[in-house]
């Protein structure tokens, strides 16, 4: 008994500590499994590929990349020139014409599947990206490459690699109710678009840019930057008759860049087919919003 009376709080002191620790341990795993970006242990019902994979921003730098004496410090750039401006200034009647024109003519855009062959004037596509690259950018990084594919061969490798992938998408990640959103739509993974198009864009963001001098430097808000610039490249595009879809094949990213020689800091955003409409061409009789839906005016 006595044995006994010495063991007992021996016992209960080491069966306190086997408890605290199963506690740490446990949070541990909740705190790693719901951190953001991760993936892993979620539930398969709220994986969505379309954020968790295709969306995500690289714009963060980690601690121990910043100790890593690599990025540039924002000190060492020249001291940027302010001049005027003044852009000109229309008459209301003039702002009200000019805004219902440019209505009418973007309210004219659609997705197009079904693009001619017929050749485009590679200067028109030189204005079109040049003009693309007039966005608004964070910190000014302009952190967008736009690859302009027209080689025969090269627009078949980017075909088979996005069907490959899209067909699995299409089985396996996209899942049901994804893939009977774009039913109506008469959409699958069978892209004859990237092989008949005159022109690919593939547009890159910049997860960074690298100096002549080899050090990194941050590209803040690279996406949003990179998206913004699709954005103007969509409005002139329609501006010169041309059509396109936006297309962002899930898991194909890493295969085109390598394919096109991009270096590592470059992340496909986006995959447009460019040229003029077939003359067959069909699309969904889709209505817009009206604009009582999408603003609100306090």
């Amino acid at each position: 008994m006595a044995l006994l009376s010495v063991i007992t709080p021996v016992l209960a002191v080491v069966l306190c500590l086997v408890i605290g620790f199963m506690l740490v341990r446990s949070r541990e795993t909740e705190t790693t499994s719901t951190a953001p970006g991760k993936t892993e242990g979620a539930k398969k019902a709220d994986f969505r590929p379309w954020v968790d994979q295709d969306l995500q921003d690289d714009t963060e730098i980690t601690a121990k990349e910043e100790e890593d004496g690599d990025w540039a410090d924002s000190h060492e750039e020249e001291d940027l020139l302010h001049v005027p401006y003044s852009p000109p200034r229309y008459p209301e009647e003039t702002m009200l014409q000019r805004s219902k024109d440019l209505y009418t003519l973007m309210n004219q855009r659609r997705s197009v599947r079904f693009i001619s062959p017929e050749p485009v004037p590679r200067e028109v596509i030189d204005n079109v990206i040049h003009t693309a690259g007039t966005a608004p950018s964070g910190a000014h990084t302009e952190p967008w490459t736009f690859v302009v594919v027209s080689d025969p061969d090269t627009k078949h490798q980017i075909r088979q690699i996005v069907e490959e992938e899209e067909e699995v998408n299409y089985r396996q990640r996209m899942g049901d109710k994804w893939v009977n959103d774009l039913a109506k739509l008469k959409t699958n993974w069978i892209k004859d678009y990237l092989d008949v198009a005159p022109y690919l864009v593939l547009v890159f963001k910049q997860t960074y840019g690298i100096l002549p001098n080899d050090k990194k430097r941050t590209h803040y808000y690279n996406e949003i930057s990179v998206s913004i610039s699709c954005g103007i490249l969509l409005a002139a595009l329609q501006n010169v008759g041309l059509v396109t879809v936006t297309s962002t094949p899930l898991n194909c990213g890493p295969q085109l860049r390598i394919l096109l020689k991009r270096p590592a800091n470059e992340k496909l955003l986006m995959l447009l087919p460019v040229g003029y409409p077939a003359s067959d061409a069909t699309v969904p009789d889709l209505k817009r919003k009206p604009l009582d839906d999408i603003m609100v005016h306090i």
